[in-house]
């Protein structure tokens, strides 16, 4: 079905076979939601949608429990995946642990997918059905004029992603490929298309929206508004969904455009440097919103400024930094799961998909929702390392990010390389245990001479290499059992 009215999208008009679609895709995602989640053990389905907490800080789900941001990115998805691929796809990400597809592209074309320049399926459906005066390419397509059979295959992508208890983060007009047809196509045309989808994706419980990706031109007022109007356009319809934006590489964070933040609810981090720097600026920008690492280096790539390869030791640093300096939750990437390139399938399981779930058993076994970032350096005083700078390469940087609970009943720090750390252990409300905890394969290693009182300070230094044979290692003091209590 072809809508040809959509520039005046308030129209009470609406074919109520859309309206049966949605609320029937409703339906089917809420039941698969509850079906899925029995293929992972010890795991509850998420009450979609999310919201957020009532402390800004992080992300919950209906009942208020504490969602943890575990993603993917299957950017490509729609343009590479038939429906049963997709399946597969999101099955493997479940029995991983992932909670989260971040993000799909609506529509895929531009320098992301050259070899796409329709924008359409695999099979060859594409996304509208008319197009603006000018030309008959992608960069004219009318998005007054979507084509009924090019989303109903995006609802059934968004219904198989439920079935696994994924949440779906949906790039309604990805920039880096339709930045040109927003041009050609115009404010109105933008909102109504955002209207288009909001009516559309309301019902399903497992969506949330994500604006931009390497969206340089947001500091062009004329584009940053066309893009606007597409997430406003969203909103109108939809306001129980919640949105972000992801901004500029090489570095950026959501709120760094203010005329974002009345519109997102959610502060998306972007960098290639040093993770914990970019995500200390956003969990201080204000409003106090959550943050998370929207992207970062990924696995397989080479890329940043100066370049550094996504190797697990790299991707296990930008994890562990990004929960102790304010984060809530990351998206992996994956250079062939991104795009799904040929070979895909061969590179799904990789050593930086397991380091994920054990980086996820590690902070959900903490009550992570309410760690905060040792800024003040109170709580580690010494052997924090070099902060360094947007130009200090993730494999070259030595530097130790510390949270800890408000109440005293957890310490947590994170250092890249092997040496000693002095703790203020008054930052404690009781006696502690103390633990090295191995991020490569999950195991804790007692610190003899427990539990260790809490006033002075004490000196750790962990066993020289972990499992990898690197040298990077998480303190863990746990001060929130009794004294007569192993933590074991």
């Amino acid at each position: 079905m072809t809508i040809s009215s959509l520039r005046n999208y308030s129209d009470p008009r609406l074919p109520a076979v859309l309206m049966v679609l949605t609320l029937l895709g409703s339906v089917w995602a809420r039941a698969q939601v509850s079906a899925g989640s029995t293929k992972v053990p010890g795991s509850n389905p998420p009450a979609y949608p999310l919201k957020v907490s009532a402390n800004g800080r992080y992300l919950v789900d209906q009942n208020n429990t504490p969602f943890l941001i575990v993603g993917d990115s299957p950017q490509g998805l729609m343009s590479r995946l038939s429906e049963e691929q997709a399946e597969s796809y999101f099955a493997d990400r479940q029995a991983h642990g992932f909670n989260t597809a971040g993000w799909i592209d609506v529509s895929c074309t531009g320098r992301d997918y050259p070899a796409n320049p329709e924008g359409s399926t695999y099979d060859g459906i594409r996304p509208f059905t008319g197009f603006v005066s000018g030309g008959t390419d992608s960069k004219h397509y009318d998005l007054t004029k979507p084509n009924e059979a090019y989303f109903t295959r995006l609802d059934h992508i968004v219904m198989l992603a439920a079935k696994h208890g994924i949440l779906a983060f949906l790039d309604p007009v990805e920039t880096v490929g339709w930045l040109h047809t927003l041009r050609n196509n115009g404010l109105t045309a933008a909102y109504a298309y955002g209207q288009y989808l909001g009516r559309r994706y309301k019902h399903f419980p497992n969506v949330a929206w994500l604006s931009g990706n390497d969206f340089n031109d947001w500091k062009n007022p004329n584009d940053d508004a066309l893009a606007q109007a597409v997430a406003k356009g969203i909103k109108s319809a939809d306001s129980r969904h919640i949105q972000t934006v992801e901004l500029n590489y090489d570095t950026s964070s959501s709120f760094d455009d203010p005329t974002w933040v009345p519109i997102i609810s959610l502060n998306s981090t972007y960098t290639y440097s040093p993770t914990y720097m970019q995500m200390l600026h956003s969990y201080n920008q204000r409003p106090v919103a959550p943050t998370y690492l929207v992207e970062a280096h990924y696995d397989w790539e080479d890329v940043g400024k100066p370049p550094d390869f996504g190797t697990p030791w790299v991707l296990r640093r930008e994890e562990y930094w990004t929960m102790l300096s304010g984060g809530k939750g990351q998206f992996y990437g994956n250079r062939y799961t991104w795009t799904f390139a040929p070979g895909w399938e061969s590179h799904l399981d990789t050593l930086g998909v397991r380091q994920i779930a054990i980086w996820k058993n590690f902070f959900t076994s903490l009550p992570w929702q309410n760690l905060v970032p040792d800024q003040d350096h109170m709580v580690v005083t010494v052997g924090l390392g070099t902060y360094g700078n947007l130009q200090t390469r993730v494999s070259q940087s030595d530097y130790c990010t510390v949270s800890t609970t408000s109440d005293g009943s957890f310490i947590v720090a994170y250092m890249p390389t092997a040496r000693t750390i002095t703790v203020n252990m008054a930052s404690l409300k009781a006696p502690a245990h103390a633990r090295w905890f191995d991020p490569t394969n999950g195991t804790y290693t007692t610190i003899p001479g427990g539990p260790f009182v809490n006033r002075g300070t004490r000196h750790f230094a962990p066993p020289r290499n972990n499992s990898e044979g690197d040298s990077d290692w998480v303190l863990l003091l746990d001060s929130s059992r009794s004294i007569h209590e192993s933590p074991d």
